[in-house]
């Protein structure tokens, strides 16, 4: 008789806030390193946060917890990067992109980046939704 496999307790092995906060912090790092953004940039795709918060974030992530919305931001743009790297496989092409006017309807000529530095997490969910449709997922 085998032993039957006792249910999974998903919730015991989700990721805490703070492991999530810490672990976009250190990603989004290296991506607006990668797209060459400015602090203000950074801070705009962040949501405006205060400066001394973000540079206590950056300094320690690890201690960071972050607000929702911020942690909604992050999940954006990390699904924008991704997003390139499957579209753009040569990654300064990728990171270019983000930069570059485009003629898309849902820019209108303007970049993704100028698009997302709009404020909202709405915008950047736009981006991401656009990409995701570019790789096949369909543009709704």
């Amino acid at each position: 008789m085998s032993a039957v496999p006792l249910p999974r307790d998903d919730a015991a092995s989700a990721p805490t806030v703070a492991q999530m906060s810490a672990a976009g912090l250190r990603t989004f790092a290296r991506i607006a390193q990668a797209w060459g953004l400015t602090v203000d940039e950074q801070l705009c795709l962040l949501g405006q946060p205060p400066r001394s918060t973000f540079f206590a974030w950056r300094k320690q992530p690890d201690k960071a917890v972050l607000p929702r919305d911020t942690l909604e931001r992050l999940s954006n743009l990390l699904g924008i990067w991704k997003a390139l790297q499957i579209l753009l496989p040569d990654p300064a092409a990728a990171d270019a992109w983000v930069r570059q006017p485009n003629s898309a309807p849902a820019f209108g000529g303007r970049s993704a980046l100028q698009h997302m530095l709009a404020g909202n997490v709405a915008d950047l969910h736009h981006v991401r939704r656009y990409l995701d449709g570019m790789r096949g997922g369909g543009w709704s």
